[in-house]
């Protein structure tokens, strides 16, 4: 990652970021944040154009694949910002999650 990433814990994200959630389907659908809005990150080129203007939230299981979409976005103008440890540190911060299932939310 570039010394000029943008990233942020995920017990700072502010309440009423966008976030946008690059994990599998099978990921997304045992737990995500309310509100998120779910591309995976290998649809993440051809749906880039469904990003909202300003910043986004880049979140995936534990970081990786988020930084990785950051920074592409980044590149591609977008304002993105990476959520340090993924939803397994959203999960740990507290942070509400729901489930597609309506079962207990849990981050695979």
């Amino acid at each position: 990652m570039s010394d000029d990433q943008r990233r942020v814990p995920a017990a700072d994200v502010p309440e009423d970021a966008v976030l946008v959630d690059v994990r599998e389907d099978d990921e997304w659908a045992a737990g995500h944040a309310p509100g998120a809005v779910h591309i995976p990150l290998g649809d993440l080129p051809a749906r880039v154009g469904e990003l909202p203007e300003g910043d986004v939230h880049v979140v995936c299981r534990s970081g990786g694949r988020s930084a990785r979409a950051a920074a592409w976005l980044q590149q591609n103008g977008v304002d993105a910002v990476d959520v340090a440890g993924g939803m397994g540190a959203w999960y740990e911060a507290e942070r509400p999650m729901v489930s597609e299932s309506g079962q207990e939310p849990r981050v695979l």
